[in-house]
């Protein structure tokens, strides 16, 4: 095993120890993605998840993307690779299984598209899709080598591509989208974050149950906002709705009325 592949096994241990990662597809694509091809050349800058200020990596060795870190995509914006242990996570609780097909609204530079790519194998199916036409670009490019992953430069709003198994949603909103209820198969499962203007909020998990759905509430996080997303007060108090609502127990409704749940 070379020293970078061994590097990329600690990676995906580490991450399966912190977050109890109980998928192994999950733990086995993250040691079997190069995260170096999703990338810029380096040296990279680079920050752990509390930090204020990024660091600037002593070269451009890849053996420095193999631990818990943000990357830069884009400093002056804010616009970072999602931190592995924390996306790590989400996907853990989506229960993602072979032959799914998985939704991945803000797919970025298409790093975590090859993990879900990996994980639901030849007879699943992967459709990235990122508003940002150059990196949508990009993503595509980095992503050739994936060949059950389409890559779409959209909104993640008006075309998803038909019926999903799971929609992941990598920015944030102030409310679930209900094409993207609408899209979810029996059992379906969506993952989003709700957020702030100031960027913060939470993630909710929805399961499609029957007629109706079930929404509870994962982790807090501090993400980028989606494109469309709404940037009034009025927004905000829907996201802080379905933040506190979520928190309480599982919340049980059949459609969405202005954002918010109805029965």
């Amino acid at each position: 095993m070379s020293e970078l592949a061994a590097a990329r096994q600690r990676y995906a241990e580490l991450i399966g120890k912190r977050e109890r990662i109980s998928t192994p597809r999950l733990l086995a694509a993250l040691a079997a993605v190069p995260r170096e091809n999703f990338l810029a050349r380096g040296p990279w800058r680079i920050k752990r998840e509390m930090a204020r200020d990024y660091r600037l990596t002593p070269d451009a060795d890849p053996i420095h993307l193999y631990d818990d870190v943000l990357v830069a995509i884009d400093a002056r914006r804010k616009l970072d690779t999602g931190l592995p242990s924390l996306w790590a996570h989400f996907i853990d609780v989506l229960d993602i299984g072979a032959k799914a097909r998985v939704v991945q609204i803000g797919c970025g530079l298409g790093y975590f598209s090859a993990v879900l790519s990996e994980m639901v194998g030849p007879k699943g199916n992967v459709t990235a899709i990122e508003c940002d036409a150059k990196l949508a670009k990009r993503a595509a490019a980095n992503l050739r080598a994936w060949r059950n992953v389409e890559v779409i430069d959209g909104d993640g709003v008006s075309d998803i591509g038909g019926p999903a198994d799971v929609i992941i949603v990598h920015a944030g909103f102030s409310h679930p989208h209900p094409r993207w209820l609408d899209a979810l198969r029996p059992k379906g499962r969506l993952l989003v974050p709700l957020t702030q203007r100031d960027r913060e909020g939470t993630v909710i998990r929805i399961l499609r149950k029957g007629r109706g759905f079930e929404a509870d509430a994962v982790r807090q996080i501090r993400i980028f906002p989606g494109q469309g997303r709404g940037a009034t007060a009025l927004d905000d108090r829907v996201a802080d709705w379905w933040e506190r609502a979520s928190a309480l127990a599982p919340l049980r409704f059949r459609r969405l009325e202005q954002g918010l749940p109805f029965d």
